[in-house]
């Protein structure tokens, strides 16, 4: 039985006029209790799985009262979906109760039980179309505890074919599962595929969203343009014009983000949607402090903090976090120490009636403890910094939250070594070691973890495009009885015999040749992993060395402040690899940080040997272009301490990076050291043969990443003057 294409519905509403009138100021501004019945019109029996949702709110159905009861407030927009009628939408005028009746629609098509997996032994005999609804609400159900359950409910409710309203909302019910679990990619597809069944605004609002996340910018902007010229009720227009308001963010076109933004939080006051009113004015805050407009950020982020305390305590933590960040970034430090510390109360307050939450992205005691810290060190009021880092380390430990042990272990160990205590900083910084160590072996965890789970989504996505095909194939199967239905019974036979073998052959083989291609190839990609792991933990040990003796050396004449200095900048720079450890590239913006900071320290050491200077082409758009770490470094090294070292005279060292083309920056460092050719007869056997393996090191790294990442580095050595001496390194990189 086919889906009623034309359905009617009907909103009686039962008041009394006098009375709603004499309220209707009062009720206006407060959140109203208001039943609302959805009932079959024929048989009078409650639809109890409709979608009935005020503002972005989903209400359920309750056995007890035998309705949906809803609250909002007059001049909210009533939503009701479900997948066998046309969605309705009413705008709230008053409290009275508001009844849906369903025109043409049988019994057979709505379950009469919404119990989720508890199926009693006549259940069984219920027909599979009244177990539909059972499935979309048990995957439902089971969305944010077991995604396994929920996409196996999914896989049962896809087996009715007979509804492409069904399939469509099915669809995007999976869309909504992949969502949750920040599969956006899974999400995009599956919302695509229910759009593709049938047009439904909901849906294409949520896979603008979806592309969103995927950061898939020009396609979610062109999905929200094209929702905004259909009609929308006001909760949807609101969504849409912050979605555009987003996507004009994150491509940094502030002024049209502050337009859509604008717009929807004139739509949201007009209709008292509070929480989208304290979410947009955060978002404008945002706006003006990207634009460095900092006034009217304060003024923004203000109005967001109060709206949100009136809220509840999770909504005004988040907010107060986003404020204590911006006061940090604009240097308001007394104003985000002050902030924070009011939420370090409602945070405890929080886990006090509520309990400790291991969520990631929580807003947990020992973050706000570590923040506070932080700022102090900013103002450099050592004193008030170190007990918040330390009551940090003390909940981190607790809640065995290890990154936020690891940072605040690490800055405390900056903290003791600013303020002289180096015994202690020596013990925090070895603490922070055992700290990274112990966070690498947990990151491994979680790459397994996650690859695990990305197999289960994987294989039940797999499983899902299965049923789609074996849908596809019984009516291709339809099809062709119908048109073969005068050959021979045994000729068909024969020929879907062969048919079906062939492709069976052809995808037994090109399985097994893909199979073959994919484990060739993350086999090689492991090994090149392995290697490029390898090479990036080894740093020269001369230079470790040699930095320590010359700390020595300035604590044995009694230099304190030279000490301090040169151990807090080796210190910077040591922390930044192990930071930059994992990674095959980091931003050039950071990389130049990193060699400003090491020919810092190596002119500290050598001053009378060498003058440095750093040329970066100021129309280079760094954000564009991404290098290996500690490439540059070895080059730049070897011209230190093989040429310019033995100099007799004060020589130069020249680092240049500039724009070839478009795609291209060419890198130089350049020495008027003695040349590589008196630099060899200088050099001992043994120094000879640590260099040879140095460089052969960085020639290996570059090839490894030039086959990863599609030649993207070159290199090329030569001298810099025709008598042989000075060298000129030249290194040509593509853009990421």
């Amino acid at each position: 039985m086919s889906t009623p294409k034309h359905i009617t519905f009907f909103l009686i509403l039962f008041s009394i006029v006098a009375f709603s009138q004499e309220n209707s100021s009062i009720n206006a501004n407060r959140d109203l209790s208001i039943e609302v019945k959805v009932e079959n019109k024929e048989t009078g029996n409650a639809i109890k799985n409709a979608e009935v949702t005020v503002n972005g709110l989903q209400f359920s159905y309750s056995e007890i009262s035998g309705n949906y009861t809803i609250k909002a407030k007059v001049g909210n927009d009533l939503i009701v979906m479900h997948p066998d009628f046309e969605t309705v939408f009413y705008r709230i005028k008053s409290d009275e109760e508001i009844k849906i009746l369903v025109e043409g629609l049988s019994d057979q098509k709505v379950s009469k039980e919404n119990k989720y997996t508890k199926y009693s032994s006549s259940r069984k005999t219920v027909d599979a179309q009244d177990k539909y609804h059972t499935y979309l609400d048990s995957a439902k159900f089971y969305t944010k505890k077991d995604i396994d359950k929920s996409v196996s409910f999914i896989e049962k409710a896809l087996q009715n074919r007979e509804s492409k309203e069904r399939n469509a909302a099915t669809y995007k019910t999976l869309a909504d599962i992949y969502m949750y679990w920040k599969q956006y990619d899974l999400a995009t597809n599956n919302y695509k595929l229910s759009i593709q069944i049938k047009e439904n605004i909901s849906t294409k609002i949520s896979l603008a969203k979806a592309q969103f996340l995927l950061k898939e910018y020009v396609n979610s902007q062109k999905i929200y343009e094209e929702i905004s010229e259909e009609k929308l009720s006001n909760y949807q227009r609101i969504i849409v014009f912050e979605g555009l308001g987003d996507v004009a963010f994150a491509l940094k076109n502030y002024n049209e983000a502050k337009k859509s933004y604008d717009n929807a939080l004139k739509i949201a006051k007009e209709n008292l949607v509070t929480p989208k009113i304290t979410d947009l004015n955060s978002k404008i805050a945002n706006v003006f402090a990207a634009e460095g407009n900092i006034s009217q950020a304060n003024l923004r982020y203000k109005n967001a903090l109060d709206l949100a305390s009136k809220e509840n305590i999770s909504r005004s933590l988040v907010e107060e976090e986003k404020v204590a960040d911006f006061y940090n970034k604009s240097n308001q430090l007394d104003s985000e120490i002050k902030l924070r510390k009011e939420s370090l109360k409602k945070a405890s307050s929080k886990i006090s009636s509520q309990g400790f939450t291991k969520e990631r992205d929580s807003i947990t005691s020992q973050k706000i403890n570590y923040k506070i810290g932080n700022a102090y060190v900013q103002k450099e009021n050592y004193d008030e910094a170190i007990p918040f880092l330390e009551k940090s380390i003390k909940d981190a430990d607790k809640n065995e939250d290890i990154i936020i042990k690891k940072d605040a272990t690490r800055k405390l160990s900056e903290v003791y070594a600013t303020v002289g205590d180096y015994d202690k900083a020596l013990k925090s910084y070895q603490e922070y070691v055992e700290l990274v160590d112990e966070s690498y072996v947990k990151k491994e965890q979680e790459i397994q973890q996650v690859q695990r789970f990305s197999k289960k989504i994987s294989d039940n996505q797999n499983r899902i495009a299965s049923l789609e095909k074996d849908k596809e194939l019984a009516q291709s199967k339809i099809s062709l009885a119908y048109i073969d239905s005068k050959l021979s019974e045994e000729s068909n036979r024969r020929q879907r015999v062969i048919i079906y073998s062939l492709i069976a052959g052809i995808l037994l083989l090109s399985l097994l040749a893909y199979f073959m291609f994919r484990n060739n190839k993350q086999q090689k990609l492991a090994n090149n992993l392995l290697a490029l792991k390898s090479m990036r933990s080894q740093m020269n040990p001369h230079f470790i060395f040699n930095a320590l003796n010359s700390v020595n050396s300035f604590i044995a004449v009694n230099d304190e402040r030279n000490a301090n200095r040169y151990l807090s900048e080796f210190s910077a720079l040591m922390r930044s690899v192990l930071e930059n450890s994992d990674e095959d590239f980091i931003p050039l913006n950071k990389e130049i940080e990193l060699l400003e900071l090491y020919v810092k320290l190596e002119h500290n050491r050598f001053k009378d040997k060498f003058e440095y200077e750093i040329n970066v082409d100021k129309t280079i758009d760094l954000d564009q272009f991404s290098i290996p770490p500690m490439l540059l470094q070895p080059y730049i090294e070897n011209a230190i301490w093989h040429g310019l070292r033995y100099r007799k005279t004060k020589g130069n060292l020249e680092i240049s990076i500039d724009q070839k083309d478009k795609e291209t920056l060419s890198i130089f460092i350049i020495d008027d050291g003695i040349g590589r050719e008196k630099s060899q007869e200088l050099k001992t056997k043994n120094q000879l043969k640590q260099k040879s393996k140095g460089m052969s090191n960085i020639k290996n790294r570059i090839s490894i990443l030039n086959d990863m990442y599609k030649d993207r580095i070159s290199v090329e050595v030569s001298d810099a003057l025709q008598n042989g001496e000075g060298t000129k390194v030249a290194l040509l990189l593509k853009k990421k």
